[in-house]
């Protein structure tokens, strides 16, 4: 087991945002969580899928499942069942990135999920077999949060895993760990649309910062005592991104 821990909040897509974080964190010493929603949305989903697949299969990374995670898998499952609700939920722009040099307008939704399958043949088999939460040390690391009404945190449903909110956020955690999450943008939890910060309440860490809707992308390192060091990368323009240490 490595000494750090390096938590990285919800990418959907933004690429250049995600290598800028990526040089921050040290492999040799720091254990590397991802906390869900790698794409949709953004316009390089397609790459950032494929970068933390190679980061998972080649650097032991961990990649908790979110419910973006899900809805694709479902559209490649039953693309005619699940299409409008990918689209809705900004699948197009993975589909687009997945797909560059196809005119999407001559394709069924069914002809979609073929040349991405084809294209990526061992996304399905990844999105599959992602974890619903990782545990290390006294910390929790889980996508949209657990269900603090149970006994054991572990009799969360996956429904919950990936989509619960306002019961999780609004909850007393019992649970004895630190839970780190994302899935809600910050700015949200924070009540402020202009606060893209992490959010910290009972033992609660919130990590999405809203990275695709103008907001930050946070990586936060933690060793068994408590988070050691905070970066946030930023958009400064449509060319350039830049990183904040926080901690």
């Amino acid at each position: 087991m490595k000494e750090q821990l390096f938590v990285i909040g919800d990418i959907h897509g933004e690429y250049e945002m995600l290598q800028e974080l990526l040089s921050y964190w040290d492999k040799e010493t720091q254990q590397l969580v991802f906390i869900g929603d790698l794409g949709d949305r953004g316009n390089a989903s397609s790459s950032c899928f494929k970068r933390v697949h190679q980061l998972v299969k080649d650097e032991d990374a961990i990649c908790i499942t979110g419910n973006h995670e899900q809805i694709l898998l479902n559209f490649l499952n039953k693309p005619d069942e699940y299409a409008a609700n990918y689209f809705l939920n900004g699948g197009l722009k993975t589909i687009e990135s997945f797909l560059s040099e196809t005119d999407l307008s001559k394709l069924q939704p069914e002809q979609m999920a073929k040349q991405i399958q084809e294209k990526a043949p061992w996304l399905k088999s990844f999105l599959t077999n992602l974890p619903n939460y990782y545990e290390w040390y006294a910390y929790l690391f889980v996508h949209a949060g657990v269900n603090l009404t149970k006994e054991s945190w572990l009799n969360t449903s996956s429904y919950d895993f990936i989509w619960i909110r306002e019961p999780f956020h609004n909850g007393r955690n019992r649970t004895g760990k630190t839970i780190i999450f994302g899935h809600t943008p910050t700015n949200l939890l924070h009540g402020d649309m202009k606060n893209f910060q992490i959010w910290e309440d009972d033992n609660k860490i919130g990590i999405d910062g809203g990275a695709v809707f103008g907001g930050i992308l946070h990586g936060l390192v933690f060793d068994k005592n408590g988070m050691i060091h905070h970066y946030g990368v930023q958009k400064k323009n449509d060319k350039e991104v830049i990183t904040k240490t926080y901690q």
